[in-house]
């Protein structure tokens, strides 16, 4: 039977009184939602339109007003930012892995990631710590978590609370090519709706659907560029990350992680016991989507662990994609990073 993950903690009991004044704060959240833009859902619940992007009120709930009023970031928090399918639970595993390899050493035999998936042990704010869908209408009380805090979030850049830009935590964003980004999340979306007893979508809906911006939360192109925008303007604070490029060299972007990070890789002790070269293997698709506990349980968010796990190959879209689909994706690409600077 799978462990409680660490964050769990963070749902202590509380007085009658707090219950009852939580349950306020998320009705009054729920009664936004409500007069929000909707469409239909990717897996047979709507989604919603908040601040210019799509959420999946199955999974999100009203999670990212939650978290604009009560997240309180520290300075040496640590937020592992991703659209959907763009390396998230690599990124999530590299992250842990590094920033708590003092404690938990690569190569040990009962490393946290051995036991549970990257999710659980990186929860993404707006789902798993803020949803009032998957913790019923309870605000986590995050202040107990030691620092360094580890968090993840798919929300966009614009919309995080203020306080992140007043204290400053770190940011680490990860995405990928448009193009394998969307099969990768029709995959995914296919195997959610399986789960839910619904019919596979045509890839062309899909396709269709991207293209319009409304994956969760998009629009694609927006998300990417706020983060890359950012990294620009406080490169002390954004690190931005391709995962083309972390696939090719991942020694050479782990070390960049960790530099930025704040716990580079410096010592003689460290180059000698091959520590980098043990987290690469250790968070390797091979060896994560083998262990028992990605193959057989869910992590906190309701999610089967091995929906998040399929090939990771770059490049694998044109074995689903027109040539004509691959152009125009190109061609918006193109269109919407038009003096960015960014390619993809």
């Amino acid at each position: 039977m799978a462990q409680n993950p660490p964050y769990k903690i963070c749902f202590v009991p509380r007085s009658k009184e707090e219950e009852e004044e939580d349950e306020k704060i998320y009705k009054r959240y729920s009664e936004i939602v409500a007069t929000l833009p909707t469409k239909e859902g990717w897996w047979g619940k709507p989604i919603y339109q908040y601040q210019g992007f799509w959420y999946n009120s199955g999974a999100f709930g009203v999670g990212p007003l939650a978290v604009q009023d009560h997240f309180k970031p520290r300075p040496t928090d640590v937020l592992v930012a991703s659209i959907p399918k763009g390396g998230t639970t690599w990124l999530k595993s590299l992250v842990f892995a590094v920033l708590n390899r003092k404690s938990h050493p690569p190569s040990a035999q009962h490393h946290p990631l051995l036991i549970f998936n990257s999710h659980d042990l990186v929860p993404v704010m707006e789902m798993m710590l803020y949803s009032n869908i998957l913790n019923g209408n309870r605000i986590p009380r995050l202040d107990i978590l030691p620092s360094p805090r580890l968090f993840g979030t798919h929300m966009p850049y614009t919309s995080l609370p203020q306080s992140v830009a007043l204290s400053s935590p770190r940011i680490v964003y990860i995405c990928r090519n448009t193009k394998d980004t969307l099969v990768s999340w029709w995959h995914f979306t296919n195997k959610m709706r399986s789960n839910n007893s619904l019919e596979p979508m045509e890839l062309e809906e899909a396709f269709d659907r991207f293209c319009k911006g409304m994956t969760s939360p998009g629009p694609f192109w927006e998300h990417v560029l706020g983060y890359w925008k950012a990294s620009l303007e406080r490169p002390q604070n954004v690190l931005f990350l391709k995962y083309e490029q972390m696939v090719d060299e991942p020694a050479l972007h782990l070390k960049r992680i960790a530099e930025f990070m704040g716990c580079p890789f410096s010592s003689i002790e460290e180059e000698k016991e091959g520590v980098v070269d043990q987290i690469i293997k250790l968070c390797s698709f091979e060896n994560l989507s083998n262990l028992a506990v990605n193959k057989t349980e869910e992590n906190g968010s309701g999610f089967p662990n091995r929906v998040f796990f399929r090939q990771g190959k770059v490049g694998d879209s044109a074995n689903y994609l027109s040539p004509e689909m691959m152009d125009q994706l190109d061609r918006i690409t193109k269109q919407k990073f038009h003096g960015s600077g960014l390619t993809l």
